[in-house]
């Protein structure tokens, strides 16, 4: 137990870390069956994850693991664009990071297109024009059509990849925990998943996403980490440059949690001594070395005397160069009073309207100022010279500019003006290190709290657990109580230790009395997407025939139903085709005696139209285009 007298703080270093660059991986020898071999590719808006769906035990976890950014400058070629743990600081190139998605959605084809590169590159295909492998890919919750075709275009046709496959990275998560929990399908449950950009709440009924009832809210993990650092900066405005998001990412993933009670662990906080038990001191690198302090009498007096010397060097410099200035300058209207006295009259008078002078007189003037500026300078630089180094500031001499950053200096000012302190007297000791330390308290479960009350970030909507509350109001009762045995926290942003207490406790609020749920976390949040596409890709490969090869789309189905087409399956988002009626177009203006014609076919028309339609068909249902 520690005594009274040591402290009972904690204080940690930001570790700062540097990404190396991934290695180029050799194609495994049980990977050359092109058909076999599938990659899997957890196409995430943090993180990517890459890797191969073997059974083998080398492949248990993905082989590449790096953010999903990329810096290039505007301009530069391809071949010089940094990719992921290609860039060893984000910060110093943070203006210049680009990523392929606008919330959790890929818009930017060509970084995205860049992120396939090197994916397939360090994978170690080297196959020239395609790529001989199947690929499951992970998109978002009802994805747009428009999106999933322009994905769909760039696998097809850029790397002509034989199989693709789309599913939704939590429910990809749920299937494989609920593996690994022994749980007979189909399954039932209600997903919350959390990122980077967004969290949704995923219902899933006998085995089938309901994108219907789904649901997204824009707090995720960036929101979090923006709000911690406006936190922490307008705290300590003197390190604003030192809390950089990256140390701010950090602070949200190593020492943040979520508050079961969030007002009454605040009122945890107003205790003294409780806030010096928790509080995290994070410490900034600095420098241990003072300016001015520690130093001797002796070492000051040698400082003045070398920057005495340093200014005596430049004003000897400076009259040097302002004698040969006046001596060129007197040479020169000494030549022009040469031509008066040759009468050369013309030549005279164009000399002098090229100098700016009336008159002769004025000229003569110009000649005994110079003469006597030269020869004061020459007395100047030998008595410089005879008195070692001792000059004077002449009138005549120009200031020196503000841009030199140092001031002439009177040669006959003493060196030690300032009474020396005596030698006895304590001075305040500054503690640099305690300077350069924040004080994390309240902040470390503040800003996990924007996912259950979003208003401190200005977002003007309902937190995660208000919104699972209106997702389960769309059910029946019985459908509800279902759902709820079955609680699923997964995404990088459910890390936060107390999270799987925080939505237990909101459930028990919101459900009725005595009512029974269960609530689970995934055994690896950020990961588990991806150990279940490998193996939902290993339960299913592609050319399988049956039920086997649901779910895949093939180059025959890109080809012949376009590049929206999706082939649905378990973790899968539901395929709403979008039909729209094309209009009629309109006919010039035809005379009278033709109009009731032309009308009379346009009702026949109309009629016809909707006889053709197929029945079920949601001809004018353009709400779901975002399924």
């Amino acid at each position: 137990m520690a005594s009274k007298g040591e402290p009972v703080y904690q204080i940690f270093s930001f570790q700062d870390c540097k990404s190396s660059p991934d290695p180029i991986f050799e194609l495994p020898t049980q990977c050359l069956n092109h058909t076999s071999a599938t990659i899997v590719i957890d196409n995430g808006s943090f993180h990517t994850r890459a890797g191969w769906a073997a059974p083998a035990g080398e492949f248990d976890s993905p082989r590449l693991l790096f953010r999903s950014v990329a810096a290039r400058n505007r301009g530069a070629a391809r071949s010089e664009t940094q990719i992921g743990n290609d860039i060893p600081n984000l910060e110093p190139l943070r203006w210049l990071l680009k990523s392929q998605f606008d919330r959790n959605v890929v818009v930017n084809f060509e970084i995205q297109e860049l992120i396939f590169d090197y994916v397939f590159t360090h994978l170690g295909i080297a196959s020239e024009g395609s790529v001989e492998h199947p690929i499951v890919l992970t998109e978002a919750p009802c994805n747009p059509l428009h999106c999933r075709q322009m994905m769909s275009e760039l696998l097809f046709e850029c790397y002509r990849v034989p199989y693709v496959s789309y599913g939704v990275d939590g429910l990809y998560s749920f299937y494989h925990n609920n593996a690994q929990r022994n749980l007979q399908p189909p399954h039932t449950g209600i997903v919350l998943s959390s990122g980077y950009h967004c969290s949704h709440i995923l219902p899933v009924i006998n085995g089938r996403f309901d994108a219907v009832n789904c649901k997204r809210v824009n707090v995720a993990g960036s929101q979090a980490a923006s709000y911690l650092q406006r936190l922490l900066q307008l705290k300590y405005p003197g390190h604003l440059a030192a809390i950089t998001l990256s140390r701010v990412e950090e602070l949200l993933h190593e020492h943040s949690y979520t508050a079961v009670d969030y007002h009454e662990e605040l009122e945890k906080w107003r205790s003294p001594e409780f806030y010096e038990r928790e509080v995290h001191r994070m410490q900034l690198p600095f420098s241990s070395k003072v300016p001015g302090g520690c130093v001797s009498v002796e070492e000051r007096q040698e400082r003045r005397a070398q920057q005495l010397r340093r200014l005596q060097e430049i004003n000897a410099r400076r009259r040097e160069e302002k004698l040969q200035q006046d001596q060129e300058r007197l040479d020169r209207l000494m030549a022009v009073q040469e031509l008066l006295e040759d009468g050369l009259l013309d030549q005279f008078h164009k000399s002098l309207v090229e100098l700016n002078m009336d008159s002769a007189e004025e000229l003569q003037s110009y000649i005994n100022k110079l003469q006597l500026a030269v020869e004061q300078g020459r007395q100047k630089l030998l008595h410089s010279d005879g008195a070692e180094g001792k000059t004077e500031v002449s009138e005549l001499e120009q200031p020196m500019d503000e841009g030199d950053g140092v001031a002439l200096m009177d040669p006959d000012f003493p060196e030690d003006t300032l009474p020396e302190k005596p030698a006895n007297v304590i001075q305040p000791v500054f503690n640099m290190a305690e300077y350069h330390q924040l004080f994390v308290g309240t902040e470390r479960l503040r800003c996990p709290e924007i996912m259950f009350q979003p208003s401190p970030t200005g977002e003007d909507q309902m937190g995660l657990m208000e919104t699972l509350q209106y997702v389960l109001a769309r059910y029946t009762p019985e459908q509800q109580e279902t759902l709820v045995s079955n609680v699923f926290l997964t995404g990088g942003n459910m890390q936060y230790p107390g999270m799987k207490e925080r939505v237990e406790r909101e459930l028990r609020a919101m459900r009725p009395f005595q009512s029974h749920f269960k609530v689970t976390k995934a055994l690896k949040p950020a990961l588990d997407a991806w150990y279940g596409a490998r193996d939902w890709a290993l339960e299913h490969p592609p050319g399988g025939g049956g039920v086997l090869e649901e779910g895949w789309i093939s180059r025959q189905d890109y080809e012949e139903k376009g590049g929206e087409y999706l082939s649905e399956h378990c973790a899968s988002n539901v395929f709403i085709p979008m039909k729209l009626t094309k209009p009629v177009p309109v006919r010039p203006a035809e005379p009278a005696g033709t109009t009731l014609t032309s009308t009379g076919a346009s009702a026949a028309l109309t009629m016809v139209t909707p006889a053709l339609t197929p029945p079920g068909s949601n001809v004018a249902d353009v709400s779901m285009v975002t399924s």
